[in-house]
Order: C-alpha cells, then structure tokens, then sequence
C-alpha cells in the first residue's frame, strides 16, 4: 500500500501539470502513453512492438492517437485525401504481409493488432480532444474516473458482501460497483458547486452515472484481457500500480463517451 500511494502522488505530481497546460506538451505526453499502452496489451499476446506487424500496428496507433490538427499535416505531407486513407493503407500492407510471410503471422493476430491499435489510440485520442475542449472537461472526466475506483475500492472493502464478476474481476463486488459510482456523482456535484461548467445538475448527474458505469466496465474490460492471457498486470512501469492500461483504462472508455456527448452540450 505504501509503494502505491508514493508511486500515485509521484505519477499525480508529473501528470498534473501537463494536463494543466494543455497542448503540445500533453498531446505527446498522451502519445508516449499510448505507444507504452499498445507495447503492453501487444506484449500480453507475444508479439514484438518491433516486429513488422507490431511497427505497421504502432504507426496505426500514432496516426489514431494524434490530435486532428497533426493528423491533417500528415495527410498533406503525404498527398492522401484523408487520415483514414492512410490507416485503411496500413491495414492493406498487414493483411499482404500475412501472404507474404506464409502465414507465419495470422489473420487472427493482425486483427488483435488492429483491435488494440483503435481500443487504445482512439481513447487516448479522446483524451487530447476532451482536454483542447477546455481544463475544466477533462479535469471532470478524470474525477469521475478516480472518484468511481477509489469509491468501489473502500465502499467494496467495507460492505462488499455480492461478488460483481469472480471469474474476471474476484475482489470486486456489487456494492463497491454502486458505491463508486455514488461517491462520483457526489464528487461531481461537488465540482459544479464550486465552477459551474455543466448546463444543469440533473444532466450532470445522468452523465456522470453513464461515464462511472462505462468507466467500470472499461475497468472490467482489462481485467478480462489479463485473465485469458494469464497475466497479473499489462506492464510495471508504475511501482504497486501496473502498467499503462492498467491505470487508464477505465479512461479509455469515458473520454470518448464525454467527448461523443460533447461535454454537456456546451
């Protein structure tokens, strides 16, 4: 528990002022953490970030997580009509090389490839998009994230008496599940109070109900990857936390949901 909580206000200490800022400096930041993301889930499935198809499925990944903005000078600086026209090549040049090779590598494993390049570049994406919205959005959204955890942790601890998942997620029960996402919308409310950025409490409320359950389900989502590879965490680049996934992913699937809602309207 002490190596969690150094490791937490470390990782809060350096992530914090990036997001604070905003920009360039985040947008790469983000990118390192999808690069590191992608090389973790790819690990978990024995195939090399540096193999052919891992580095065709790494440029997916950039191309994806980029802000629009930079995807555009990409296109430009190429002569393609669109970004998707650049990834859709990409996706052609992995599916030859599994001809090429003599099936030596799958079609099942270049899916898997693409699968997780457009599972972690598009969340992370949405992470660069939400917080070009304003600091307010993805602040938000990272409260309702680690407010849900934290609430389903100690509320579970507590009162956890109703397994939620034991074949995926053992330690987590049904009471820490609702206790998460009580203790998120109390939180939520909480930030209106003291800057309002949201069109009213009652939208407020229902979204931030929406984003705590997809952000447990995203959470449940990882765990059920790391059960059928048999692995106790997607990477250990954060002491007594895990890895890159394992701390972002319930972030994978609410920064896009806020996003697609545009943040309330606004």
């Amino acid at each position: 528990m002490k190596q969690r909580i150094i490791t937490a206000i470390i990782a809060a200490a350096l992530f914090i002022p990036f997001v604070i800022y905003g920009k360039v400096p985040f947008a790469i930041l983000v990118l390192a953490m999808a690069i590191v993301g992608f090389y973790e889930i790819l690990k978990m499935k024995g195939i090399s970030i540096f193999s052919v198809p891992g580095f065709l499925g790494l440029v997916t990944l950039i191309l994806l997580v980029i802000p629009k903005d930079w995807s555009e000078k990409v296109v430009d600086l190429i002569g393609y009509s669109s970004n998707l026209m650049v990834v859709y090549g990409l996706i052609m040049l992995l599916l030859i090389y599994v001809v090429l090779v003599k099936n030596k590598i799958t079609f099942d494993e270049v899916g898997f490839i693409l699968l997780c390049a457009f599972y972690v570049g598009l969340g992370f994406h949405y992470l660069i998009e939400t917080r070009n919205v304003g600091l307010e959005y993805v602040v938000y959204c990272l409260l309702v994230v680690w407010t849900t955890d934290s609430g389903a942790y100690f509320v579970g601890r507590k009162f956890g008496k109703n397994k939620l998942w034991p074949e995926i997620s053992p330690k987590k029960t049904i009471e820490g599940f609702i206790g998460g996402i009580v203790i998120a919308v109390i939180f939520a409310v909480g930030m209106q109070l003291i800057y309002p950025f949201a069109n009213g409490y009652i939208s407020l409320v229902v979204v931030t109900i929406f984003a705590s359950i997809i952000g447990q389900m995203g959470d449940l989502v990882e765990s059920a990857i790391k059960r059928h590879f048999d692995v106790k965490d997607s990477g250990n680049i954060l002491p007594g936390h895990g890895g890159i996934l394992d701390r972002f992913d319930s972030l994978l699937f609410v920064v896009p949901l806020l996003h697609f809602l545009h943040l309330f309207g606004n």
